[in-house]
Order: C-alpha cells, then structure tokens, then sequence
C-alpha cells in the first residue's frame, strides 16, 4: 500500500510531509529511554510484514500490522512507521522518498486512531482484549486504504476507479488483519505485559 514517486501532486506531497513531520515530533516526545526497545521491535515487525505482497487484481497486498504498532505504541507508532518506510524505501524502492510523507500518513495515522478507539480495552479481559486486537488490525486497514484512496483523488479525480479498487483487493486483508492483530495482541499481553506502551495516556 505504497504509493510511488510521481504518481502524487506537489501540494498532496508537501502536505504530507508537514503533517508527518508535526506528528513525528510528537511521537519521538512520547518515547522514553526504557521503551526504545520496544518501539524498535515493533517497527521491525511492520517492516517485515510489507516486505510480502500478494497480486490481486490492479493492486498487490500484504499485511500491514499498523494495528499492532498503534495500539501498543499509540503517538509513538509515527516515528516507528516512518522510520520503517525509509528503510523499505531505501532498501526496497517500496515507496518512495518524496512521498514519504504521505505514505506515513497512510500508516501511522490510523495507528494512532486505533490506540485511543480500543487501547482502553487492551488487558481488562482476554475476550476485550482479542476484540481490541481484531477491531485495530481491521480498522487501521480500512483508514488506511481510505486515506489512500484521499490522496490519489486530491491529486486526480480520475484516480477513483482505482482507489475503489484498492479498497475491494484489501477486504480479506482486513478481515486477515483483524485475526492476526488480536491473537499478536491477546498473547503479547500475557507473556510480555511490559510491552504496553503507558507514555500514550498524558
């Protein structure tokens, strides 16, 4: 769910990268020395997850697990994503570096709005918690794929033929996603508690 170099407007770009920027800066305030650790595990964890595509269609998905990366790290989730696509971008030309901005935008923003829709319920019970998991991993998706299709349209309203298209090709990842999220969810919370990020809730 990468959008290329070219393939954007120059305001969309420009917007991008100041709203990604302003949110960055945020996250990076929220990260104490003690939870770099867990940060970096989890921006390993979304690297790894783009890095296998499926063709379906016009569009190729893959898992995302910014479900996983908002709702544990919430703000945090931004500088953890954006530095995970720098090296996709860098390593993998997935993406690229003029939209990077946006691109974070597309998966960091719902990261952060799934933490604070279903982090409260994270750890009150097992069956709150897979809920919490499978309704980040499915949401974050779907904004994601959303915004997305935003940003292809504020470039050229032709582009919304394709921006549909996208959004069909990524409801069973959705659905996959969802699964995936709260089975990763409900056992990080019962083997390794420590990983829930608390800096989140000032």
């Amino acid at each position: 769910m990468h959008i290329s170099e070219g393939v954007l407007s120059a305001p969309v770009l420009v917007t991008g990268a100041a709203v990604t920027a302003g949110f960055t800066w945020l996250g990076l305030k929220r990260i104490d020395y003690d939870q770099m650790v867990h940060v970096a595990i989890l921006a390993s964890a979304f690297f790894v997850a783009s890095l296998i595509h499926v063709n379906i269609g016009p569009s190729s998905v893959h898992l995302i697990l910014n479900g996983v990366v908002g709702l544990l790290l919430g703000m945090a989730a931004f500088p953890a994503i954006l530095t995970a696509l720098v090296l996709q971008a860098l390593l993998f030309q997935y993406g690229g570096l003029t939209a990077l901005g946006v691109n974070a935008i597309i998966m960091a923003l719902p990261a952060v709005m799934v933490h604070y829709l279903f982090g409260a319920m994270v750890g009150k019970s097992a069956a709150m918690t897979f809920t919490a998991g499978f309704l980040s991993g499915l949401v974050s998706v779907l904004l994601s794929c959303i915004l997305l299709g935003a940003s292809l349209w504020a470039t050229d309203a032709q582009f919304l033929k394709t921006s549909l298209a996208i959004i069909t090709a990524h409801v069973p990842v959705m659905i996959v996603e969802g699964i995936v999220t709260g089975f990763c969810i409900s056992f990080l919370v019962r083997v390794y508690p420590e990983i829930l990020f608390k800096g989140n809730r000032r």
